[in-house]
């Protein structure tokens, strides 16, 4: 596969806080696209490869988060948030929720109150128990600032009740564990923002790691955690799915192919491709090729240029994926909200290919260019859903 697809005017990088990951990948000459710029516009090697996830950590299912021990350090909470934080994870341990509850629950809890156990000003009885600032939102208190209907006043200022009415409420959700987050939230907090939650998944899924020993790497298979195992229809307790079960046969900007800003991953004509991840559909389309044309429904070579048939969907926390090469039109439409593991096309070989297989490209900062390309395999690792096959 060729670099990035051809896209408008490149977002600045940010500063990213985290932790430098590197891979060591097998490279196969199984199936390869022609590196190069191809047909896409914006082919500059870019930026250092970042991960932005905590790096390192092992993953164990059986795991007992610590209520009174250090807590990780993270530049977006303190001390007394990461705490919260903890008891949260461990009433849904408690209650044998499935660690994607507990990222949904912390997710939830961040957006309602930063992770503070909020008094109310309109609420006098709450101003003289503990509590960690003041809000001013209706009647509502706590960690998930919940409304008299929850409980008294009390059990609302006291984080673990607050937790254990969260979850009784999520478990009732039909298909939560497979639906977006957002769309969870919001059946239990039926907030005036429903969209707000999402914003805080990718960050809530790394308090899960460092809290709960690497539990959002985790999926649920015959009622049991698995670590790593996340892909198609099954979704780690981070959100992600491997898009296909295939190994990589062609990584990540190789020295004999720099430009090649994603993975190729081994799949047969017309196997279903799967959404990483929630989120919404950027494009959908025919790339074109060197020449300009627009022929994605015929086999590609190399040479021709062009990702063929593709999608990007921009995911929670600005990450976007790119799947190139599918056999026909994507059954998805720029605009779409997309769960993950939906089923969004199949895979081919159409656009700068030398035989059927799946280009998957992962940017980070909302950046579809080059620039904004990072190496997919130690991301996904990262998330529980490998791509290298070792799933």
């Amino acid at each position: 596969m060729s670099a990035a697809a051809g896209v408008t005017a490149p977002v600045r990088r940010k500063l990213r806080v985290g932790v430098l990951v590197t891979a060591v990948t097998t490279v196969l000459t199984l199936l390869c696209c022609v590196g190069g710029a191809g047909a896409f516009l914006l082919t500059e090697l870019g930026g250092d490869q970042k991960d932005g996830v905590l790096a390192g950590l092992n993953c164990d299912p059986a795991y007992q988060v610590d209520l009174t021990g250090d807590m990780p350090r993270f530049t977006e909470y303190g001390d007394g948030q990461l705490r919260n934080a903890a008891v949260i994870i461990k009433v849904g341990q408690d209650l044998k929720v499935p660690a994607r509850g507990w990222v949904i629950a912390l997710a939830t809890a961040m957006q309602e109150s930063a992770l503070r156990n909020l008094a109310n000003s309109k609420v006098s009885a709450s101003l003289a128990l503990p509590h960690e600032g003041v809000g001013a939102d209706h009647d509502s208190l706590g960690l998930f600032q919940q409304r008299p209907g929850w409980g008294s006043v009390e059990q609302r200022m006291t984080p673990s009740y607050t937790a254990r009415k969260f979850y009784e409420k999520m478990v009732t959700v039909r298909d939560w564990q497979h639906r977006p987050l957002t769309e969870v939230a919001q059946r239990v907090q039926v907030s005036a923002f429903p969209d707000a939650y999402a914003k805080h998944e990718d960050l809530a899924g790394r308090i899960v790691d460092a809290l709960a020993g690497g539990a959002a790497r985790t999926v649920e298979i015959a009622g049991k955690a698995v670590c790593d195992a996340a892909a198609g229809a099954r979704i780690a307790a981070s959100g992600w799915t491997a898009p296909l079960p295939g190994g990589v046969v062609s990584a990540f900007r190789t020295a004999e192919r720099p430009s090649h800003n994603g993975v190729d991953l081994a799949a047969g004509k017309r196997t279903e491709i799967h959404a990483a991840s929630a989120g919404r559909v950027l494009v959908a389309r025919c790339d074109p090729d060197h020449s300009g044309k627009r022929d994605c429904d015929r086999d590609g070579w190399p040479g021709k240029g062009g990702c063929g048939w593709f999608v990007d969907i921009l995911h929670a926390g600005g990450y976007i994926t790119r799947y190139c090469h599918m056999i026909e039109r994507p059954r998805v439409v720029p605009g779409q909200s997309v769960a993950a593991g939906e089923v969004i096309g199949l895979s081919g070989t159409s656009g700068n290919s030398s035989g059927p297989h799946l280009h998957f490209e992962v940017h980070v900062e909302g950046d579809r260019s080059s620039r904004g390309a990072i190496n997919p395999v130690p991301f996904m690792r990262a998330r529980g859903a490998p791509v290298d096959g070792t799933a």
